[in-house]
């Protein structure tokens, strides 16, 4: 029998989440990916996502659907919303506000999603790819929010309440630079 622990990771098809899952593997997680088509407008990551899953082994995949677009206004998943290109990381950094391509509450709706199958598999353990870069400008990318995360899970689940046993919510990319993502997700294929 398989000793390994099972783990749900967000698998977007884009190079954050493909390391997180690559990383959950690599540490002897038996990987569930769960992959959410949410309205966003480009789709080519969907088809990534399912090679990226294959290769690394993942149990399972689910791709669902979750339209957030007419609820979570963003250059995502509306059209007529510039999405803003060849900006520079001092750019990127000191824009301050929130840009455009934040989806409202996106990564709480998706990890609650993440932890809806965990439950269900008898999983403890949620992987997402956040970064330090993404926390410059999007609230749900920042170490506070993982944490607030966790907390919630650890109250807001039956085997938590019920079991005793508690969820780790993992984002294993929370303090790299994407030149450091990009090396550590070479390496691991």
């Amino acid at each position: 029998m398989d000793e390994r622990r099972k783990a749900v990771v967000l698998l977007s098809g884009g190079l954050d989440s493909a390391t997180a899952l690559a990383i959950a593997a690599d540490q002897g997680f038996i990987p569930y990916a769960l992959t959410v088509r949410y309205g966003q407008l480009h789709e080519v990551e969907l088809e990534a996502a399912r090679r990226v899953a294959s290769a690394h082994g993942a149990a399972d995949h689910e791709i669902i659907d979750l339209d957030l677009s007419p609820l979570a206004v963003s250059a995502l998943t509306d059209a007529s919303i510039e999405v803003p290109k060849d900006r520079s990381l001092d750019e990127i950094g000191a824009e301050g506000d929130v840009p455009s391509t934040y989806v409202p509450a996106r990564n709480t709706v998706l990890l609650s999603l993440s932890l809806a199958w965990a439950e269900s598999l008898g999983a403890r353990d949620l992987f997402v790819g956040v970064n330090v870069l993404d926390a410059s400008g999007y609230p749900d990318c920042r170490p506070e929010f993982v944490a607030a995360f966790e907390a919630l899970a650890n109250v807001a689940t039956r085997v938590s309440t019920d079991g005793g046993k508690r969820f780790r919510v993992h984002a294993p990319l929370i303090e790299w630079t994407k030149a450091q993502i990009i090396e550590r997700g070479i390496a691991l294929g």
